[in-house]
């Protein structure tokens, strides 16, 4: 008997997921019906692919010289599925987009409805992570990196720039008082990044130069909670347009140190692997976040 392509499916799930519960949740099957794939594809190659426990499941060395071709068939099928719906001018497939969270949640998130009604044979996946991921290891189509790019391999469509700015909530000077210099800055509580160190160079101008370098009293690995924690009075924070154009536009956040902060942008870029013709269904998604991203409002 031959493998099929639903046994394929779920032992690249398993792998991808960690565990069978995992990838039964991601496929939308049961966890017997993806335990029953795996013994189907294990007996019909007359080996072990994986260790499984209760919790997880591992790779023998069988199963991993088995993933790469298992993962090669799967994106042979995804080709094939995209030349047909570029046959019939239609994008089509899943397409598997990766974000730090704050920019999935306040940028990505609002233009998915208008994107699904122009693509609706195109099914999301949408990934959080607040480090660079591997894309191949992971199966991304597009990630969206904010700030330098550092991997040479990858392909980089730019959609914007967004302007960082020093920020606290009203209620925050209210009771602490507002800084004039950035040496003012020592008096408050600061909220930073824990990671990188680069984050925490505030661009702000002075005797010093054009960067200020910070020492969190709370620091955070995300800028969401970064954002929550200075909509609640705990700080002072510096963070990217993208994130507090609408608290700004409310007044739930206001400028510090207006008049000292350098005009600093984050480039906001789209990754991706090509070595062949760049699929239609992540040419179409390219296209739609440099149509609508609102780079006048996030500059503002």
């Amino acid at each position: 008997m031959k493998t099929t392509f639903e046994e394929l499916q779920a032992f690249v799930a398993v792998v991808d997921g960690g565990s069978i519960t995992a990838a039964a949740e991601r496929l939308g099957q049961t966890v017997s019906g993806i335990s029953r794939a795996l013994g189907r594809l294990e007996k019909k190659l007359d080996t072990t692919l994986l260790r499984r426990t209760t919790r997880r499941a591992a790779l023998t060395e069988e199963g991993q010289a088995f993933l790469l071709r298992a993962r090669a068939i799967l994106a042979s099928i995804d080709e094939a599925e995209e030349h047909m719906a570029a046959r019939r001018r239609q994008p089509a497939g899943r397409l598997r987009v990766n974000a730090a969270t704050p920019f999935m949640l306040h940028v990505v998130v609002p233009l998915v409805p208008a994107f699904h009604r122009a693509y609706p044979q195109i099914t999301l996946e949408l990934d959080t992570d607040e480090l660079n991921i591997d894309l191949l290891e992971r199966r991304t189509d597009v990630a969206i990196r904010i700030g330098a790019l550092r991997d040479s391999s990858l392909n980089a469509r730019p959609l914007y720039a967004s302007r960082l700015r020093v920020l606290a909530s009203p209620g925050y000077l209210a009771a602490h008082g507002r800084p004039r210099t950035a040496a003012d800055l020592a008096r408050h509580s600061l909220l930073g990044f824990t990671q990188p160190d680069s984050l925490n160079r505030w661009p702000l101008r002075g005797a010093h130069g054009d960067e200020w370098a910070i020492a969190p009293a709370i620091a955070a690995s995300s800028g969401e909670t970064l954002r929550q924690l200075a909509l609640r009075g705990a700080g002072i924070a510096c963070l990217s347009d993208f994130l507090t154009a609408g608290d700004r536009a409310r007044g739930n956040l206001v400028p510090v140190l207006a008049r000292e902060t350098a005009d600093v942008r984050q480039p906001v870029n789209a990754v991706y692997y090509r070595n062949t013709q760049l699929a239609a269904r992540i040419a179409c998604f390219l296209d739609f976040l440099v149509d609508h991203l609102d780079e006048p409002a996030a500059a503002a």
